[in-house]
């Protein structure tokens, strides 16, 4: 088989591994095929299905057993890969300038999409957001969040003039839960037009949740220019 062919395998192998593993498909503690059942599942070498699974092994999503075989882990190690962090902070770190500007201020019925990102029943209402933060004297960070005014009812009144709102709900608001969603996407020309870049150009998306005591407090779509942005995470081998 040519070198060529196996790489494409391996990258199709390990695709569709991570999608199972990481959609839930496959929970903690379950079986992955043997590598002799996955050469002979994908027509690949041993070799092949042996780098996919070291592969998955050092990423943290499984764990290799010698003579048991290889289970999908137990996800401690992404709970501790990203964190909440202030856009602020972030841009300060970089030692420029931050500001930010409200774009867009709306308090409204919650739509049928609102109500799948927040959990809200018929008739809830959401504080509608849009905020546009800078480096310098350049676009960093477009922000458009969902508040959910059931449990986040000061937010009415709040029309974050002196501070943006994610800086204003971790200050206000304990959270015990979040959720990430990670993706590129090609800008649009809104986010084009707002991040002052090419339309089509590469962007990094992070969608988060976040939950408190008294239910899900917001969602918030970031998107940052693709050539200006990386996450990096730190993190330790877990405990066996």
């Amino acid at each position: 088989m040519s070198t060529e062919k196996e790489g494409t395998l391996h990258s199709r192998i390990l695709g569709d591994l991570e999608g199972k593993i990481l959609s839930g498909a496959w929970a903690p503690g379950h079986r992955l095929p043997f590598e002799v059942d996955l050469a002979v599942q994908y027509g690949c070498s041993r070799m092949t299905a042996n780098k996919v699974l070291t592969q998955l092994a050092r990423a943290g999503l499984i764990e290799r057993r010698k003579k048991s075989g290889s289970f999908v882990a137990q996800p401690m190690a992404q709970a501790a890969v990203l964190e909440i962090h202030d856009i602020e902070a972030e841009v300060r770190s970089l030692n420029l300038p931050y500001a930010f500007e409200l774009q867009k201020r709306r308090e409204r019925k919650a739509s049928a999409a609102d109500r799948l990102h927040l959990e809200l029943g018929e008739g809830g209402a959401v504080l509608d957001l849009t905020c546009l933060h800078r480096a310098g004297n350049r676009p960093f960070c477009l922000e458009q969040r969902l508040i959910n005014l059931e449990t986040v009812a000061e937010a009415a009144t709040e029309y974050f003039s002196n501070a943006a709102p994610g800086a204003w709900l971790i200050s206000r608001v304990p959270w015990n839960a979040a959720e990430h969603r990670i993706q590129a996407i090609s800008a649009s020309t809104e986010i084009a037009a707002a991040l002052d870049i090419p339309r089509h150009a590469a962007c990094l998306v992070i969608e988060r949740r976040t939950w408190g005591a008294s239910g899900p407090v917001t969602f918030v779509r970031l998107t940052y220019p693709g050539d200006r942005h990386a996450l990096i995470a730190r993190f330790q081998p877990g405990e066996s």
